[in-house]
């Protein structure tokens, strides 16, 4: 994914900036706390896709 265009993406619950998870499967908004699935090179910035960090992945850096 192209790091230009995660750096124009944010949250669309509560506009926070998001970042590429480690995997590079997922944006993840520490805020609310969600993952959004990146699916085919398309971020999928829907609530109803999205998954809830784990309290581990809420304390990471």
């Amino acid at each position: 994914m192209d790091s230009k265009l995660i750096d124009m993406l944010a949250c669309p619950l509560c506009k926070s900036p998001v970042h590429l998870s480690e995997d590079k499967s997922e944006l993840i908004c520490k805020a609310d706390a969600l993952a959004f699935p990146i699916r085919d090179d398309i971020p999928v910035m829907l609530e109803s896709q999205a998954r809830s960090l784990t309290n581990d992945e809420r304390l990471e850096k």
